[in-house]
C-alpha cells in the first residue's frame, strides 16, 4: 500500500500523491513517514522534504519554510508557509 501525501501552502496545493515514504524536517529532528504510521503532529523547520516514490528510489527534494505536519489515518499532510 502507499502513503497519501499532500504538501500545501497558503497559496496552493503543491503536491498530492501516493508515495512510498516522506522524510520531513521537524523542529525536533527529521522524521520519516511510511503508510500505516501512528497519528502524529509536528512543527516543521526550514529545510527540505524528501519524497520517495517507491522503495529504493532516489528522493525528490522539495524545499520548505516553516509550518506543520500531521499524520493521520488518511496519510501525511504538510502545511508549509512556503514550498518549492
Amino acid at each position: 500500500m502507499a502513503l497519501h501525501f499532500e504538501l500545501v501552502t497558503p497559496e496552493k496545493l503543491v503536491r498530492s500523491a501516493e508515495v512510498y515514504q516522506v522524510v520531513v524536517p521537524g523542529t525536533e529532528g527529521d522524521f520519516g513517514v511510511l503508510e500505516g504510521h501512528a497519528p502524529f503532529m509536528s512543527t516543521v523547520r526550514d529545510g527540505a522534504i524528501q519524497v520517495y516514490a517507491s522503495a529504493g528510489a532516489a528522493p525528490e527534494t522539495i524545499p520548505v519554510e516553516g509550518g506543520f505536519a500531521e499524520v493521520n489515518e488518511k496519510g501525511l499532510t504538510v502545511l508549509a508557509e512556503k514550498a518549492g
